[in-house]
């Protein structure tokens, strides 16, 4: 599981949409599925409920989401302190 999967995972939760998700980061449109896809495949679990469009978040992808997201703020908070010590 690497960091940059995670915001991506992020991104396109928050968004609902795997297009808005990668404009919101300013990366390819393809991007998004290929992180999504290696990191169910890494956990063995299916991240979004799919038909044309995601449609919500599995059980599992609202655990990833809440847990993503502490582990991305806080490695946001310890960049900006280690930056702040230059």
């Amino acid at each position: 599981m690497e960091l940059e999967q995670l915001r991506i995972f992020i991104s396109v939760a928050e968004t609902g949409s795997f297009t808005k998700g990668a404009k919101r980061l300013y990366i390819s449109h393809s991007t998004p599925s290929r992180a999504i896809a290696a990191l169910e495949e890494e956990l063995g679990v299916r991240l979004f409920e799919r038909n044309n469009r995601i449609s919500a978040l599995t059980p599992a992808g609202k655990v990833l989401l809440e847990e993503a997201g502490k582990i991305v703020a806080s490695l946001d908070t310890l960049k900006e302190k280690v930056l702040s010590e230059k």
